[in-house]
């Protein structure tokens, strides 16, 4: 599916987005819901590089910055590395290599601990599967896709790379802080505390890099934080606190307007403002919303719904509900990513030792992969994108 540049798929209809949405002041607990217009989001006004983080590449385009990661964009780096789907399992311990072209498992490898996500470094030359209980991460190198020696990382549960590329992120959710280390040499550079974040996992970056919202899914909250500086600029509550499964994926809208912050407990999306200041609306998907990934074009979001075995597509610029897909049988989708190309949707069935290729023209289930217990953030490589900031591969 090639990159589509066409400006009324952004402009959904205010009826639909109406239908949609549902106001904050409706949202409770356990209460009723009322809806009214929402405000439309703005536009922001184009990212000089002088503006951006220093050393960030600059963005291209600022409706879309997501412009240089559309289908087979590939990198020098991504183009030497071979088409494998990486699968870690949190109870097996191992990752599970799959080739997408036969859907056939051709390495398993047990790491022991409790793996969590595979991600790619900012350079995209290697592959690091997190394991958060013997703290450590493993290097795959995605050439010949085999694993090397683990290397320390303090409770690396989930991990990131700042815009520019100097740091990695070590998203240590038990120790309830960010721990920041030299993404070559891995030497520890400095942590930032975030005692009221618990359960931090998920992130993403404004659009000049300079600042990241991560998730807070036992405290019902996201944390603000100034990347260049490393402090905690303020924490936002979600209008509703859930502190079991709450806040977890986010991702920032092509344009910027908006973070979608996907809450398992609300059975839907929180929808913060591009600022990161105030949560502005919310969007009923599914029961036990988890995962936010994007359409190669950049103009759909899909929202895995791990409790009720679907997937909602959301217009990823206005948030407007465009249509559901239900994967049949027994299902749990969780993490994954969308292929190079854009055609399939490869997901992880946390609950179901499984795996899904669903096609992104219908939703409909394309394979399903036996794996081993566990499965949780898989890593589609190679992915378009100029760098990587992370986590299962957000590319940019």
């Amino acid at each position: 599916m090639g990159v589509v540049r066409v400006n009324v798929r952004r402009r959904i209809a205010t009826a639909a987005v109406l239908a949609a949405t549902v106001v904050l002041g409706g949202c409770s607990g356990s209460g009723g819901t009322a809806t009214a217009p929402p405000t439309a989001p703005a536009t922001p006004a184009p990212v000089a590089a002088t503006d951006g983080l220093p050393g960030m590449p600059p963005v291209p385009d600022a409706h879309d910055v997501y412009a240089d990661a559309g289908a087979n964009m590939l990198s020098d780096a991504a183009k030497a590395a071979k088409p494998l789907v990486y699968v870690p399992h949190t109870k097996s311990g191992e990752v599970r290599v799959i080739d997408p072209a036969t859907f056939a498992t051709v390495g398993t490898y047990r790491l022991g601990g409790e793996l969590q996500h595979v991600v790619p470094s900012w350079d995209m030359r290697t592959l690091y599967a997190t394991d958060d209980t013997t703290n450590k991460v493993v290097p795959f190198d995605p050439v010949t896709g085999k694993p090397g020696a683990a290397i320390p990382v303090q409770d690396p549960y989930n991990m990131y790379f700042t815009p520019d590329g100097t740091s990695a992120i070590s998203v240590a959710e038990a120790q309830k802080r960010l721990v920041f280390y030299d993404p070559h040499t891995w030497v520890q550079q400095g942590d930032l505390p975030t005692p009221d974040c618990a359960g931090i996992d998920h992130a993403d970056f404004t659009p000049d890099g300079r600042t990241a919202v991560f998730t807070c899914e036992f405290a019902g909250r996201v944390a603000v934080v100034d990347v260049a500086r490393r402090t905690l600029l303020r924490t936002i509550d979600m209008p509703t606190r859930n502190r079991h499964m709450g806040p977890q994926d986010i991702k920032l809208a092509p344009d910027g307007s908006v973070f979608y912050i996907a809450d398992s407990d609300q059975n839907g999306v929180w929808v913060l403002d591009g600022a990161a200041t105030h949560v502005v609306r919310e969007i009923p998907t599914g029961h036990g919303a988890h995962g936010l990934y994007l359409s190669r074009d950049a103009t759909r979001l899909f929202v895995t719904n791990r409790h009720e075995g679907s997937v909602s597509v959301l217009d990823a610029y206005t948030g407007a509900p465009l249509t559901k897909w239900r994967i049949p049988g027994g299902s749990s989708p969780d993490m994954g990513n969308v292929s190079a190309d854009g055609a399939q949707l490869w997901l992880s069935g946390r609950y179901d030792r499984a795996v899904y290729v669903l096609s992104t023209t219908d939703g409909s289930l394309i394979r399903k992969i036996a794996v081993g217990d566990g499965p949780h953030g898989l890593c589609v490589w190679p992915q378009p994108g100029r760098y990587s900031l992370g986590h299962t591969g957000i590319t940019r």
